[in-house]
């Protein structure tokens, strides 16, 4: 469903973004591109959520899983004994991967069925993920996925015992090659179909949270956290 509405965020290239490569230049829509550092972050730093796609015995596989940002890296943990984690031990060559991130910001309904559309925010990042071994680095890089989720919990929980730090695996990918793509505004109607009678529009999207709710063995006396309130 193809249009052509211009985002009202385009970063150019220079010293705070990073730059365009062969992979990171859309096809289509080049216009809604960002390579603004802080237009990356910043729809990477509000989503917990990515999906890791990587080519296992021939064949793509695309994993949804949680990750966590510090600086210009990304990290994603998992069991030691899952391949794609396991693939990445290696220090020559890691694994190829592409993880991607997309926020849907509204429905996009216009006149026509062709002209149907989304408002999003998305990040794609390809590079070569690599096993995390430094201990320090570890702890890091798994604060940051919890606080990922919920800013504040890692020091509002118990760290990883000596055990299940041994069943984790982590691993890391720096952004190096990286774009933004955004859409917003309305629908991009033909000008033949604006005199239809159908409605046209956006309809917004927005995430909301539910009020916390207590694990049935928590002790009453236990107070919900200020940090739930600010979600």
């Amino acid at each position: 469903m193809p249009d052509t509405a211009t985002p009202d965020s385009t970063g150019l290239p220079g010293a705070a973004a990073y730059a365009p490569t062969e992979r990171t230049v859309p096809t289509r829509s080049r216009e809604r591109a960002s390579y603004d550092k802080e237009t990356v972050h910043s729809i990477l730093d509000e989503a917990y959520l990515c999906h890791l796609g990587f080519v296992r015995d021939g064949a793509p596989v695309v994993l949804p899983t949680l990750f966590g940002r510090v600086g210009e890296r990304l990290y994603i943990h998992g069991s030691t004994g899952s391949r794609p984690l396991r693939a990445t031990g290696a220090a020559d060559p890691g694994l190829a991967v592409c993880l991607t991130v997309t926020h849907v910001d509204g429905l996009v309904l216009a006149r026509s069925a062709f002209h149907h559309s989304m408002n999003y925010r998305s990040v794609v990042v390809h590079g070569i993920a690599r096993t995390v071994t430094d201990p320090e680095e570890r702890r890091i890089a798994l604060d940051a996925i919890v606080d990922q989720v919920v800013p504040g919990r890692s020091q509002d929980s118990r760290p990883a015992d000596a055990k299940e730090l041994a069943a984790t695996a982590v691993i890391r990918l720096d952004l190096d090659e990286v774009s933004a793509k955004i859409r917003t505004g309305g629908p991009n109607d033909a000008p033949e179909d604006l005199a239809l009678p159908y409605w046209a529009g956006v309809v917004p999207l927005a995430r909301s949270y539910g009020a916390p709710v207590p694990s049935a063995d928590l002790d009453p006396a236990v107070p919900v956290p200020d940090y739930l309130g600010t979600l």
